[in-house]
C-alpha cells in the first residue's frame, strides 16, 4: 500500500457495471469529496497515509489470559481504553484483508485496525474512531474519522456519526458500516496528520476555530471520500448494515453484510460483489449496487459474520458477563460453539495464513482483540 504525499483533488475510479439478481435491497453511492478530501491535506502539508500512522505508534498492547473455551490469543488495550466509558470497540480488519498476501505486510508490519464508536458522554458524541494495531510489536494508535467540509474558503471538520459495528479494509479503501445509512468509504492514502502550528489539542472540540483546527484531541484524521446510501425498492424492508467482513471467494472478492437484529427484527446476511480491479461496488443499469446473496435466516443478537469458502461464521453477544457464542454452518443450518468466544464479541474477520478467525470485545473492563482457530462444522454442538 502506497502512502501518498501530494494534496491535490484526486478522484476516485468509477466502478463496472455487471448485472445482479433483483434483489429489493440496495445501494446508491453518493457524490465524492474531492475538493474537500484536497483542501484538508493541502491544510496540512501533504497526506502521511498508513506507513505514517505507524510510524508513530504510541500507545500499547497487553498480553491478556484467554477468555472463552476457544479462544488462541488474546490481547487488552491500555487502561484508558479499556475502561472508558466514551469509546466502545465494535469492527476489526486486518492488512491480510487489505492485501490478499499471505503475511500482509504494510509498511513492514502485520496490521490489525479496529474501530471505536462513541456513547455520548458530557452531552458531546465524537463520532467513530479507528486504531491502527501493530500486535506483534504490541503497539497501536487512534485515528479520528471525520466529515471535511469547506466554509468561507477554509476546510474545517465534523465527526462522522455513525455506529461502525463492522469494517472492511481491502486495497485502498476503508469500508465503515452505517446501520440504517449504508457503507461509508475513506481511502487510506488520505490519512493527514495536523502539524503543530494547526493542531487544536482541545479533546472535547471538533473543527476550525480561528487559525487552529480541533479533532478531539486526535493528531491523525481520515476523512470520508464517499457513502453508499442504503434503500429499497417498493415494499422492501431496507437492509441494516451492522457488521461487515471482506471474501476473498476464488471467483471474485465480495462484502459480506449483516443485520443485528432481537425480537422481530430481521437478522439478514448478504453478499455484495467487489469489482476486482478497483474494489468498489459495481452497478446495474440504474447504478445501484444490489447483493448477489440475500439470506433471511442469521441467528439473533449476531455481532459479527465471515465466511469461509461455503461455511459461514457468526458471533453472538450474551451481555457483559455472559460468553459469547460462535455460530458455525450456512444460513439456515447453523450449529453453536457455545462458551466459544469472551464477553460481548464484536465483529470478526478471517486470517488464512493461520486458519484463525479474529475478533473485538466491547464492554468496558473486558475489551479484547482476540483470535481463535477456525473449529469445523463438524467439531461443533447443535443449537
Amino acid at each position: 500500500m502506497s502512502d501518498s504525499t501530494t494534496p491535490g483533488p484526486e478522484t476516485t475510479p468509477g466502478p463496472g457495471t455487471t448485472p445482479a439478481p433483483a434483489h429489493g435491497v440496495h445501494l446508491r453511492r453518493t457524490e465524492e469529496r474531492v475538493d474537500e478530501v484536497a483542501a484538508l491535506a493541502t491544510a496540512c502539508g501533504g497526506a502521511v497515509g498508513v506507513g505514517g500512522v505507524l510510524d508513530h505508534l504510541e500507545r500499547r498492547l497487553r498480553r491478556a489470559v484467554p477468555t472463552g473455551l476457544k479462544v488462541w490469543r488474546q490481547w487488552a488495550w491500555d487502561r484508558a481504553d479499556s475502561f472508558s466509558q466514551r469509546w466502545w470497540p465494535q469492527g476489526i480488519t486486518t492488512s491480510i484483508d487489505a492485501t490478499g498476501t499471505r503475511r500482509g505486510l504494510v509498511a513492514g508490519r502485520e496490521v490489525v485496525v479496529t474501530s471505536w464508536y462513541s456513547h455520548q458522554v458530557a452531552g458531546i458524541n465524537k463520532g467513530v474512531r479507528i486504531s491502527f494495531v501493530d500486535v506483534n510489536a504490541r503497539r497501536y494508535r487512534h485515528v479520528l474519522l471525520v466529515v471535511p467540509k469547506v466554509v468561507d474558503g477554509q476546510v474545517t471538520l465534523a465527526p462522522l456519526k455513525a455506529h461502525a459495528g463492522g469494517i472492511v479494509w481491502v486495497g485502498p479503501w476503508l469500508y465503515v458500516a452505517g446501520t440504517a445509512k449504508g457503507i461509508h468509504v475513506f481511502r487510506l492514502d488520505d490519512i493527514v496528520a495536523i502539524p503543530d502550528d494547526l493542531y487544536d489539542e482541545d479533546a472535547d472540540r471538533i473543527g476550525r476555530h480561528g487559525d487552529r483546527l480541533a479533532s478531539y484531541g486526535h493528531r491523525y484524521v481520515l476523512p470520508l471520500r464517499f457513502s453508499y446510501r442504503a434503500a429499497a425498492d417498493e415494499g422492501e424492508e431496507p437492509l441494516r448494515y451492522s457488521f461487515l467482513s471482506l471474501d476473498r471467494d476464488p471467483a471474485g472478492p465480495a462484502l459480506v453484510v449483516g443485520e443485528y437484529g432481537r425480537r422481530k427484527q430481521t437478522t439478514r446476511l448478504a453478499r455484495f460483489e467487489l469489482d476486482p480491479e478497483t474494489y468498489l461496488l459495481p452497478t446495474d443499469e440504474r447504478g445501484l449496487s444490489r447483493p448477489l446473496l440475500l439470506e433471511g435466516s442469521g441467528q439473533r443478537g449476531m455481532q459479527g459474520a465471515c465466511v469461509v469458502g461455503d461455511t459461514w461464521y457468526l458471533t453472538a453477544s450474551h451481555g457483559p458477563w455472559g460468553l459469547g457464542t460462535l455460530y458455525v454452518g450456512r444460513p439456515g443450518a447453523w450449529r453453536a460453539v457455545r462458551r466459544a468466544l469472551p464477553m460481548g464479541p464484536e465483529d470478526i474477520a478471517y486470517v488464512p495464513a493461520t486458519d484463525s478467525l479474529w475478533s473485538v470485545t466491547e464492554h468496558p473492563g473486558r475489551r479484547w482483540i482476540y483470535k481463535l482457530r477456525r473449529p469445523s462444522v463438524w467439531t461443533t454442538v447443535r443449537s
